[in-house]
């Protein structure tokens, strides 16, 4: 088994503690920040309630339950997430009445292994308002060994009644010297790893996905893109269709938002500040434009033409 990240480690053997004593919840909540590992700790505890000979804290790996659960056919345990439209030719961008009406139905059967029926939804918040009002069912007729685990980094997302049905566990950042310890041990140089903690605001998840992948030369090359803007040395126009050429449009805009609020923090004239917030939201507002059909080219560019447009956002983001 993979192990547990230290802050993820924390929260799983309270849960445990908690499923131990009898006091685990029907319905149990998992929420905080994406990438703080909320699935990967659910998914440890359904592993742990599966097996069948337990070795502590942990799930032993070994029994029949063990290896059905690792091979992802375990009958008792259902991962409810994203599905392909209709044309089958993209996913969907939320979670439908008919899979929660299809896992309610699972969770009536009778458990094949360990006496228990588990079921995870990630992300929870992704549910439509008609497959809230199924699942609030399924919350509000609990049966004996069932459990239904909702993981969201936006628990504010779903219904106050929903929250109410389920137990809440927090997911934290942890402290900066435990994150950094964390990243040194997946392999990163301590200076890269210090730079993309800083980017990612604490949030080592983050920051790991990011040194993985290009996060951090990505982050690098939208503040020299800001700055070539707020100098007049590049073109809004080009510098947007360089941002939309590929897949990674989405995380432009946030390192372009981000780099604004930087550089709000470190000012004292109040009217900078105040222009950089505006543009710190209209970038979020944009980013979210991408998840939609408005021609979102265009939008990039005329934020753009903003920050270029204003030379005092521009010195004052620092970008």
């Amino acid at each position: 088994m993979t192990p547990l990240a230290p802050w993820q480690q924390r929260v799983y053997s309270h849960l445990v503690s908690v499923l131990d004593a009898g006091r685990l919840g029907h319905g149990v909540l998992f929420a905080g920040a994406a990438g703080l590992g909320k699935r990967a700790v659910a998914q440890r505890l359904a592993q742990r309630v599966l097996c069948r000979a337990p070795r502590g804290e942990d799930p032993c790996g070994e029994c029949k339950s063990c290896q059905l659960f690792a091979a992802g056919t375990h009958p008792d345990f259902s991962l409810v997430s994203f599905i392909l439209n209709k044309e089958e030719t993209k996913l969907r961008t939320e979670i439908i009445i008919e899979q929660i009406r299809a896992l309610g139905e699972r969770l009536t059967l009778t458990p094949q292994y360990g006496g228990a029926q588990i079921a995870i939804l990630d992300p929870a918040d992704a549910i439509n308002h008609a497959a809230g009002n199924a699942l609030l069912k399924t919350l509000e007729e609990p049966q004996p060994g069932r459990y239904l685990w909702l993981v969201s980094a936006h628990p504010a997302r779903l219904s106050a009644t929903i929250r109410s049905r389920c137990q809440r566990v927090e997911f934290r950042m942890p402290p900066r010297e435990e994150a950094m310890a964390w990243l040194i041990a997946q392999g990163h140089a301590s200076a890269t790893a210090s730079e993309a903690l800083d980017a990612a605001r604490g949030h080592p998840g983050l920051a790991h996905a990011w040194l993985r992948g290009n996060g951090l030369a990505l982050r690098r090359e939208v503040a020299a893109d800001l700055d070539k803007l707020g100098r007049g040395a590049a073109s809004a126009l080009a510098v947007a269709q360089a941002w939309m050429a590929d897949e990674d449009a989405e995380l432009r805009l946030r390192h372009a938002a981000d780099l604004a609020l930087e550089g709000a923090a470190g000012l004292t004239d109040p009217g900078r500040t105040r222009r950089l917030a505006t543009w710190f939201d209209a970038a979020n507002r944009t980013r979210d434009l991408l998840r939609t059909t408005v021609r979102a080219d265009l939008a990039v560019t005329e934020l753009l033409l903003s920050w270029r447009g204003d030379a005092s956002v521009a010195k004052g983001g620092r970008a």
